[in-house]
């Protein structure tokens, strides 16, 4: 079965395979954890960023043990999304690793985008990295990943006003090292 066509979306792929996977193809499995793995590394990486192999790797667990519960293989990404980012969360809380941004390390910053290659420039990750988790959390899936506060609020499983509030915090910091 050949589903790297040209024509097909990424999201159509998956879900051949997510299907194939489903009814028990341990290949197509194996091919969707691989097809999978670098979006789940981005994310994490800027959540847990002390603990990516971790953070990823639960994940991507999570993504097998719970492939069959999935009822519609177009909202693959969506729902990976979901889990990478709970587990990505739930491993940075673990190994709490939080120390307060420095607002002379954060001058260095420019705007939260990523290079061709979709990875973070060193010193964003090393910025996002001295955030505390929650506000990492927040950033990345509204900055990066572009979701609404909503979307966020219901990934997260917190009220919308936590969010925005986290999310006000978050860019604080950004913002005066910005200003200097």
């Amino acid at each position: 079965m050949d589903i790297q066509g040209d024509s097909a979306k990424p999201w159509e792929a998956a879900a051949a395979l997510v299907r194939a996977a489903q009814s028990g193809d341990a290949l197509a499995m194996d091919e969707l954890l691989t097809l999978v793995a670098p979006y789940v590394t981005r994310l994490c990486r800027p959540i847990a960023p002390h603990d990516v192999p971790d953070a990823v790797q639960d994940s991507l667990l999570a993504v097998f043990k719970g492939l069959r519960t999935l009822r519609d293989p177009l909202a693959f990404y969506g729902w990976v999304r979901t889990l990478t980012v709970r587990e990505a969360v739930r491993v940075a809380r673990r190994t709490a690793v939080e120390e307060p941004a420095d607002p002379a390390d954060l001058a260095r910053l420019g705007p939260l985008s990523t290079g061709a290659d979709g990875e973070l420039p060193a010193d964003v990750r090393d910025a996002l990295s001295r955030l505390p988790v929650r506000h990492r959390a927040v950033l990345v899936l509204r900055e990066l990943e572009g979701l609404d506060e909503a979307a966020v609020a219901e990934l997260l499983g917190v009220a919308p006003g936590t969010v925005k509030s986290r999310l006000h915090r978050a860019r604080s910091s950004f913002r005066k090292a910005w200003s200097r």
